[in-house]
């Protein structure tokens, strides 16, 4: 990835959550208990057996390293100031992803300008935090060379200096996603938002 200045780059203004379009939005597994976490990972998983146009891929030790993964997170966030609500953030990506949209056979997509967040709840990585916090090798995903944006939880005012520099990632839908978590895998920003507060109106919705 070059990283000259990128003076031309057009800084998108909203950030996009997605889901399959049968399920609530913001639906986070760390907020269930162990039962109920148990029976909507085995529903999951047959979903994508029995449908090939779902392709998210939720492995044994998955929980284990998004606990982990969200505790790093959190923490990092804290040390920056960030005063999380949640124990678990709700994700999105800067912009839009058609690779993330490409996931599902047909996906659900909510939108918020995250210019108007306050930096206290919210904070991005760059890429995906499961790759930003570099713990999935421990879980025999692929150990990506570091690069100098990994281990790090920016503030959203960073956004336009971290995308100056770095860019955008490419977010094209993959040809097949097959095998994606083991690939290289930089297809867009992730914003995390630790409060209920900006999505309240999907949490209550039926």
């Amino acid at each position: 990835m070059s990283r000259e200045t990128r003076p031309n780059l057009i800084l998108p203004s909203e950030i996009t959550h997605y889901c399959a379009t049968e399920d609530q939005p913001f639906q986070n597994l760390c907020d269930l208990n162990e039962d109920d976490l148990a029976d909507v990972l085995a529903k999951l998983n047959a979903r994508r057996r029995g449908d090939g146009d779902f392709k998210r891929v939720f492995g044994r030790r998955y929980m284990e390293l998004r606990r982990r993964t969200e505790a790093k997170l959190r923490s990092l966030f804290e040390e920056r100031g960030g005063r999380p609500e949640r124990q678990s953030p709700h994700y999105f990506v800067l912009g839009e992803c058609e690779w993330f949209a490409g996931l599902y056979p047909d996906a659900r997509r909510v939108s918020l300008d995250w210019r108007g967040l306050s930096p206290e709840i919210a904070s991005f990585t760059y890429p995906d935090s499961f790759v930003s916090m570099r713990l999935g090798s421990e879980y025999g995903l692929p150990d990506d060379p570091r690069e100098p944006y990994h281990e790090r939880v920016f503030l959203l005012n960073e956004l336009a200096d971290v995308v100056s520099e770095f860019g955008i990632p490419d977010g094209a839908k993959d040809e097949t996603y097959v095998d994606y978590q083991n690939r290289k895998f930089e297809k867009y920003i992730e914003v995390q938002v630790w409060s209920d507060a900006p999505i309240a109106e999907f949490l209550t919705r039926e």
